[in-house]
């Protein structure tokens, strides 16, 4: 489980192939690694992944299906940067909202321009996910907890302060980018219950 509270950056330094799948080695700073133990849980652009090995005290590796690579995006490019955060533990503070790092489907920026000192995201979600996506609800972008501002059918928009865009990956984001999205755990769950 995981808070959509990006606390490293990191970059895929190497790929190599599996028979069904890849194994990815990632670099990240020093520090940020010093604590991270084989077996522990990462999500790496909001997918969630087990590190296999460490090589060093900047790079460990992890295996990615390709159930994972078929409905998700990003992680098969290498020297492509990452948003990271670590597994949260119960006594950790919550400064998102609850993630699992299961990604719904990926989603197409449609627009990402400035307003001010912030920045206008508007995604178009897939069409299954749309139903779970509410005006002032949560949703995680390549793992970042996000509130939505508005919603128009399959689109939906995000107003990014400077912070978020300045230790994120966000900032890269243009017209026709592709983003994982994690719709909120609630709004799963409920319509899960109602059948919808």
């Amino acid at each position: 489980m995981f808070t959509g509270i990006v606390t490293a950056m990191g970059r895929i330094a190497r790929i190599e192939p599996l028979e069904k799948g890849l194994r990815l080695t990632l670099e990240a700073p020093a520090p940020w690694l010093a604590e991270v133990a084989i077996g522990d849980s990462i999500a790496h652009a909001g997918v969630c992944l087990t590190v296999i090995a460490k090589k060093g005290k900047c790079a460990y590796q992890v295996d990615v299906s390709a159930e994972t690579l078929a409905c998700t995006t990003g992680l098969d490019v290498e020297g492509a940067d990452v948003n990271l955060e670590k597994a949260m533990r119960l006594s950790d503070f919550v400064g998102g909202h609850l993630v699992t790092g299961h990604v719904d489907g990926v989603g197409r920026v449609t627009r990402f321009s400035p307003v001010g000192e912030s920045f206008l995201l508007e995604i178009e979600a897939p069409k299954g996910l749309a139903k779970y996506i509410a005006k002032k609800g949560s949703i995680a972008v390549d793992g970042v907890s996000l509130t939505v501002n508005r919603v128009k059918g399959r689109c939906f928009s995000i107003n990014l302060i400077p912070h978020t865009l300045a230790v994120t990956t966000l900032k890269r984001l243009a017209a026709g980018a592709r983003v994982n999205l994690e719709v909120d755990l609630i709004a799963r769950y409920v319509a899960r219950m109602l059948g919808k």
